[in-house]
């Protein structure tokens, strides 16, 4: 089979785990009889760099041309100081709301080999944790009415959070048929007791659960679910919820699981995913050797999951992984005491001599 993948390397570290990943991709190719094409596109600081935008026509062009997009980070703070429409971080909203990319899962799973780089204590973690976060992407807050105004008190900025029947709804539904394939369980995070925009997600989610007998809804405000990760991050299958709070609550949950650098994430609901690290482009390591490599790695096997429908080899980038860890090769994020600590080059070669 041959399969166009746009790739997006992006800035800081984005580059150098990318590069290890298309390689990994190819060698899965050569394994399985695939041909992986890359078009290699620019987007976020280094298009603002080089064509003044952070996400130029040509890019979208492509990205639409694809079966599917890797992307490695965007931004850094050498484009802080930018207006907000031209920051690098458009690059990402644009790309999710031009191809339909209304759903982002983003798996946290804690590896049984790097429960030594758990910040919580052994027996809250049990014998491991599971957790998917599903997070609305393409509308909320982030998208909703945003603007300056004069007032008694001076400017104040605002931006709307707004969302309607249809974008919850869809994406409810995406959370339930996830939960039926795992722990058939569902919590909803919301503000609820706050929030008109919450009131309303709420009702239409119970409205969804009416269709999944099989599966356990509860319902959660965001404060307590940000501590119940925490607390007791066990009592969680699937969460979903909105565009900002799943934003903050899925950087929390990756960091429960020993490192941000090791979870994966995907973009879905248009005809083309979107695949990518939960990780930043981390500037200050960038061009070091040091980034770890497996977070995106892994999301291209959500890509061969998800968007290719070849599961083996998915469970086969997945397997290699574990080995790699088995082994004790380590990069510096995740490296606990006796741990062979290699740099992002050789992680990347570690990783496809792993394949089998």
């Amino acid at each position: 089979m041959n399969y166009n993948i746009a790739v997006i390397p992006g800035d800081g570290i984005g580059p150098e785990v990318v590069r290890e990943t298309t390689l990994v991709l190819e060698k899965i190719g050569e394994l399985y009889g695939h041909n992986f094409n890359f078009t290699e596109v620019l987007a976020g600081g280094c298009a603002i760099d080089a064509h003044g935008e952070p996400l130029p026509e040509e890019t979208l062009k492509v990205c639409k041309d694809s079966d599917a997009v890797l992307l490695g980070a965007v931004g850094g703070d050498k484009w802080d100081n930018l207006p907000g429409n031209k920051r690098p971080e458009q690059a990402l909203l644009g790309l999710r709301k031009s191809l339909g990319l209304y759903a982002n899962l983003r798996p946290a799973i804690l590896f049984e080999q790097l429960k030594d780089a758990c910040p919580l204590k052994p027996e809250i973690i049990g014998d491991g944790l599971d957790i998917c976060v599903v997070r609305e992407l393409t509308g909320g807050i982030y998208f909703g009415e945003r603007g300056q105004k004069d007032t008694p008190m001076g400017k104040a900025g605002y931006d709307v959070e707004i969302y309607s029947e249809e974008e919850v709804r869809r994406i409810a539904k995406d959370a339930f048929e996830i939960a039926m394939k795992r722990d058939k369980k569902v919590t909803s995070v919301d503000k609820a007791n706050i929030l008109e925009s919450s009131r309303l997600w709420r009702g239409v989610v119970e409205e969804v659960a009416k269709d999944y007998p099989e599966v356990t809804l509860n319902h959660m405000y965001v404060d307590n679910a940000s501590m119940q990760l925490v607390r007791d991050p066990k009592q969680f299958d699937v969460i979903v919820t909105t565009n900002m709070f799943g934003d903050i609550l899925s950087d929390e949950a990756s960091m429960i699981t020993g490192s941000i650098g090791m979870l994966p994430s995907a973009s879905l609901g248009g005809n083309i995913g979107m695949y990518e690290p939960v990780h930043g482009s981390a500037p200050d390591i960038a061009g070091k050797d040091l980034a770890n490599p497996i977070a995106t790695i892994l999301s291209v096997a959500m890509m061969l999951r998800y968007s290719f429908n070849l599961g083996k080899e998915a469970d086969t980038i997945e397997e290699a992984v574990k080995k790699v860890l088995d082994e004790n090769y380590r990069t510096g994020d995740i490296a606990s005491e006796g741990a062979k600590v290699v740099g992002t080059k050789e992680m990347g070669r570690l990783v496809r001599e792993a394949l089998k």
